[in-house]
């Protein structure tokens, strides 16, 4: 007697076959899980799409059981015809959100329990989507079909579960009770006190005026016990003088040398700002209070009272908001020398540039959604406009070196990106007098260490981003370039 696949019911083989790609994601996880490290910015950008994708198998998942009851009615039979379906596209679906949920989480520099609870519970959900698919078929009839109903409310259960760890990842771990009533916590025992995290000695400056800025601004969301952003923890005095994966965020008595503080002063839009773009950013006496601390030598034990110019009072929080007036007039006079040349460009390419702000006739050049069909020849009608630049963004396009006078003359340029173009040295070497250059992303190019001749000099840059390209990650730089060069 011989055995053939044929022989093995439809379902269950292609119950096997759909149990590859789970298995196969739970090895990605198990062996290549997130360890907060930043990669590959195509990995990013393509793990952005998790949170697009993450509630379409939610939906599916939730509507299955509803089917189900509703089924069972005589008058609705037909409705049950379609749980198989649902069932099947909510697996395939909740495999597509969990691996795309890795890719920003590996890539994007995100670690801790609550990222690895919430990915694995991802791909979970994709399992037992799979194991009520395949246990349907076997538990149908008029009788209570009790263990495929169970194995349906677990999966309800467990993408609520994930789902929730999901919203702790992204709103705060307490997003959920942050804003419950106090009588409602009363009746269920919540206990306020819970929440509040331990907190240093307030009779150390520390304790009293640094620790507080942390919690008052929720830095512990990104980077406190449950998850990580950058390898950085702030829950704890030992944590923060650790600091992240790329070295102490704080050097005692250094206050230019430490990137806590150079990212708490940055401008809110700048994509290396914190708190990130969409919460409130430090009020000025907070900046002072962590100026003067680390100024003093950053220690735990310095006595409350020890700086005698410390702000001791939190600066007041204004609830109006006021927006600067503009002046229509006074704008289209400023714009009009160029305003011939921006309205050809913007015929030509419709989303390639934009005005800074309302009220300003500095530009801003986004080329990067063009990819391959934006080179050189077409970089060339911007010419005109390059004294009017103040942030470009050339990523993933055609230009080359030939393109190296045109950025030198870029000379109002604060932020430049290249990344993943085919520019050399020669390129870097022309913009030495980019002297308001802050930002410049060179990752994936094939430049090299000979261009730190030139981006040495630059007195404005605080970034260089040198991933993916010829330039060694243990390369030597001095001292000032140090805190500067990322990969």
């Amino acid at each position: 007697m011989t055995f053939s696949v044929r022989q093995v019911p439809c379902r269950l083989r292609l119950g096997l076959l759909a149990l590859a790609p789970i298995l196969l994601l739970s090895t990605l996880f198990a062996f290549l899980p997130p360890d907060g490290l930043e990669r590959a910015a195509w990995a990013q950008f393509i793990g952005r799409f998790h949170l697009l994708t993450v509630h379409f198998p939610i939906a599916l998942i939730l509507i299955a059981p509803v089917l189900e009851w509703a089924g069972r009615n005589p008058r609705f039979p037909y409705l049950r015809s379609s749980v198989d379906f649902l069932l099947a596209l909510a697996m395939l679906s909740s495999l597509v959100a969990a691996t795309l949920g890795w890719c920003l989480a590996r890539s994007g520099g995100y670690s801790g329990r609550l990222v690895t609870q919430h990915m694995w519970g991802g791909v979970s959900v994709a399992a037992a989507c799979w194991l009520c698919w395949l246990l349907r078929r076997y538990f149908r009839g008029p009788r209570l079909d009790f263990i495929y109903i169970l194995a349906l409310l677990a999966a309800v259960g467990l993408v609520s579960w994930t789902g929730y760890r999901g919203g702790q990842l992204s709103q705060g771990e307490n997003h959920l009770t942050e804003q419950m009533p106090a009588t409602l916590r009363k009746l269920i025992g919540f206990s306020v006190r819970s929440q509040i995290l331990p907190r240093s000695n307030p009779a150390y400056f520390y304790g009293a005026y640094v620790e507080p800025i942390f919690v008052g601004h929720h830095c512990y969301s990104c980077h406190g016990p449950e998850k990580q952003k950058g390898r950085l923890r702030l829950d704890s005095y030992e944590a923060l003088m650790h600091g992240g994966k790329d070295g102490p965020v704080v050097k005692a008595g250094n206050v230019k040398g430490s990137e806590l503080f150079h990212r708490v002063t940055l401008s809110p839009s700048d994509d290396d700002a914190m708190p990130p773009q969409g919460k409130r950013p430090l009020a000025s006496n907070e900046i002072k209070l962590l100026e003067l601390w680390i100024a003093a030598g950053a220690s735990s034990t310095l006595p409350a009272n020890a700086i005698k110019d410390a702000p001791t009072t939190p600066e007041p929080v204004v609830a109006e908001v006021t927006f600067e007036e503009i002046d229509p007039a006074a704008v289209a006079q400023l714009r009009a020398p160029l305003a011939r040349e921006v309205a050809q460009l913007k015929q030509r390419f419709p989303d390639l540039l934009d005005y800074e702000s309302r009220g300003s006739a500095n530009l801003v050049i986004d080329a990067s959604a063009l990819g391959a069909r934006f080179g050189d020849d077409d970089f060339a009608a911007v010419k005109p406009l390059s004294e009017q630049i103040v942030i470009a963004d050339l990523s993933g396009t055609a230009i080359t070196d030939r393109s190296a006078l045109l950025l030198a003359a870029m000379k109002r340029t604060r932020v430049l990106r290249l990344t993943n173009t085919k520019i050399t040295d020669a390129t870097v070497l022309a913009l030495g007098g980019l002297d308001r250059l802050e930002s410049l992303d060179l990752y994936g190019t094939s430049v090299t260490p000979a261009c730190f001749k030139v981006v040495e000099r630059l007195p404005k840059l605080r970034h260089l981003y040198a991933g993916a390209t010829k330039i060694p990650a243990d390369v030597p730089v001095s001292e000032d370039m140090k805190g500067k060069l990322l990969f």
